[in-house]
């Protein structure tokens, strides 16, 4: 049965036939492919809105981690402040001090007081004075007796350490005694004072100037933290601070919250001053206990509030703040992140559905349009094979569509070329294997010629020499002599061509081979009038290449632009390092190369000049393949002309 069903849909015309065989393969697709793309855009949609959801979490940390980073510069930046206005404050207290005692030996001097009674005095009134809430005035000798504490009086502290274990005294009484009398003079040092009951040192800052005539160091002393700290002032901050904190919601549930490595909870909107580091989630796993461990990263663990049915996953961002040591973490349920991506799934479903129905019954009716868009496409390929069988190469089946019809069009199209190319190579393989037994003939010939050519040189060279100058043969001799030359030089270049020695690499500085080479073809009868510049990267590397060479090819290009500025012009030779290659660049001023004849200048012996044999630029180009560089060539008539050529830095690259 199914052998007659094939019959008959196979005598069926195309419209009919792609009814019967193409509808289906069209409705199943449609519906299979339309709930693929469903899952996979409700799947991206997932992730999409997964993705946001914690990138809003992660920049809700980073946020916080700001405010409180903000807030803590800006209380450094007021104590900074702080700090200097008591120290213009002991500044002045020390210069009150010290006119005093200045004062009390004025009367001394002046004999209305002894000198006991004078330093009494002075003693009496230092120690009245009260610096912040445990600082004081006093003096020591510059050997550290102290002639005036209001407690160790009479003691010799020079010795005396502060907690870094710096002899802090001594530094004071040496820079007291070689600076002048009328500089003051700071020292800050940690210090606990014991006697204070003091748990841990604080840092202590003293301003102090010396009197000489008594040889008294006045020191007025305080503790920083009395002096520039403002509790309330910060207490009314940070509070401000964990409100704006506390404020901040993560999705409906969600919030933010700080703790200390410890676990105690220091900003929380409902249990702040708790500690959590025993917590433990729905498994039993102590997860407060691993974000103080590992200080930054994600958790996710599952959680069950009061009076929740079952436990819900929850994922937390958590950052460290390292200036007060505070882990900073932002958490919200995941069930919060899907409510959206599930209502994209609904609305995907639903769109879904109408979108197969609308494009099934769309289907039905291209369907019968399609018998038309493939049967025309046929008709002309079958066209087109009758010509490529007559030997119409050239024919090419049009290409409008990208279906199965276009692709064997494009494929025949492809094969047609490529049975075109091989007739073209076949005919390149044939001139090239003319052209390989054209060379070692010519290098035959080459060497058959050389050597006559060598005696004819000699002998007009002898003759030349014999004859006087104003002879009329002189000038023929001196012609034979030329012209041999020339043919010397043509054989020369036909040897190079045909058998191009393999370079000899060796590092070498590019930018000295130029100029070398620059400095020696100046001189060459065909530069006369030709100006030379040099542009050289300074940061140009050694090359591995063969000297000998490049410089054939440089003189050649330099020589080459010198002949087409007959009248002078400007030659100018630069280097430069481009992506892994150095590029050697010569840019002339002359007479320029043609269109036709600049497709065909690297072709050997094909030559614009008169009495060119062709050859040296064809020698160039094999000499910058055989290192693996190139060479190009732009030119404009009476505008000049541009040679330029890449090599490689590295030989690895080769």
């Amino acid at each position: 049965m199914s052998l007659h069903l094939f019959k008959f849909v196979n005598n069926l015309r195309i419209r009919w036939k792609m009814t019967v065989v193409v509808l289906p393969l069209v409705l199943v697709p449609i519906v299979v492919v339309g709930t693929v793309v469903g899952w996979i855009a409700y799947q991206q949609a997932y992730l999409g809105i997964t993705q946001t959801s914690k990138d809003d979490l992660d920049h809700l940390a980073t946020f916080t981690v700001d405010l409180l980073d903000a807030h803590n510069q800006q209380f450094l930046t007021y104590q900074e402040d702080r700090k200097l206005a008591t120290e213009n404050e002991l500044a002045s207290l020390t210069n009150l001090a010290y006119n005093m005692v200045e004062a009390q030996d004025n009367l001394y001097r002046k004999g209305e007081i002894d000198l006991d009674s004078a330093m009494h005095a002075a003693r009496s009134a230092l120690k009245r004075v009260q610096v912040g809430e445990t600082g004081y005035i006093y003096a020591m000798t510059s050997k550290g007796d102290l002639t005036v504490h209001i407690a160790r009086e009479g003691e010799n502290v020079y010795a005396e350490q502060d907690e870094d274990g710096r002899h802090f005294i001594r530094t004071m009484c040496k820079a007291a005694t070689q600076t002048r009398t009328d500089t003051l003079l700071k020292i800050v040092y940690p210090w606990r004072n014991a006697e204070l009951g003091d748990a841990r040192a604080r840092q202590k800052m003293v301003v102090y100037r010396y009197y000489e005539p008594w040889d008294w160091i006045i020191a007025t002393g305080g503790y920083l933290e009395e002096t520039y700290q403002n509790p309330d002032a910060e207490r009314q901050a940070f509070a401000e601070l964990k409100a704006r904190i506390n404020a901040k919601r993560v999705g409906q549930t969600g919030y933010i919250y700080c703790m200390d490595r410890k676990g105690q909870l220091m900003i929380h909107p409902e249990a702040e001053g708790q500690n959590i580091y025993d917590s433990k989630d729905s498994n039993g796993v102590p997860f407060i206990e691993q974000m103080c461990e590992r200080l930054e990263g994600w958790i996710r663990y599952p959680w069950q509030n009061p009076g929740e049915d079952k436990p819900r996953s929850k994922i937390v961002r958590y950052l460290h703040y390292q200036p007060w040591d505070w882990i900073v973490a932002v958490g919200s349920y995941e069930d919060e992140f899907y409510r959206e991506s599930n209502l994209i799934k609904g609305r995907i479903l639903s769109s879904l559905g109408l979108i197969s129905i609308i494009v099934a019954s769309l289907s039905i009716l291209m369907v019968f349009l399609a018998a038309k868009v493939l049967s025309d496409p046929i008709r002309h390929m079958t066209s087109v094979i009758r010509d490529i069988k007559r030997g119409h190469f050239h024919r090419q089946m049009e290409i409008t569509s990208r279906d199965e019809l276009g692709e064997l069009a494009l494929t025949f199209n492809r094969m047609t070329s490529h049975l075109q190319r091989n007739r073209e190579l076949e005919a390149s393989l044939a001139q090239q294997g003319k052209m390989a037994s054209l060379g070692i003939l010519s290098s035959g010939v080459a060497h058959e010629i050389n050597n006559p050519l060598g005696v004819i040189l000699g002998y007009a060279g002898y003759l030349e020499n014999k004859l006087d100058p104003e002879d009329p043969n002189h000038h023929f001799i001196h012609e034979i002599k030329r012209e041999s030359k020339r043919c010397k030089k043509i054989v020369q270049d036909l040897l190079n061509y045909a058998r191009t020695p393999q370079p000899e690499f060796a590092e070498t500085d590019l930018n000295q081979l130029l100029d070398q080479i620059i400095s020696f073809a100046a001189n060459h009868t065909d530069m006369h009038g030709v100006q030379v510049t040099k542009h050289f990267a300074d940061d140009l590397p050694t090359l591995s290449i063969d000297g000998d060479q490049i410089r054939q090819v440089a003189i050649n290009l330099i020589l080459n632009a010198g002949a087409a500025m007959i009248d002078g012009g400007q030659l100018t030779v630069s280097t430069a390092h481009e992506e892994g290659d150095a590029v050697i660049t010569f840019v002339d001023t002359g007479s320029g190369i043609d269109e036709a004849d600049l497709e065909r200048i690297f072709e050997p012996f094909y030559t614009t000049k008169e009495r060119g044999t062709g050859l040296g630029l064809a020698i160039t180009r094999q000499i910058i393949e055989q290192h693996h560089g190139s060479i190009q060539m732009t030119s404009r008539p009476k505008q000049g002309t541009t040679v330029t050529i890449r090599l490689p830095l590295k030989r690895e690259e080769f």
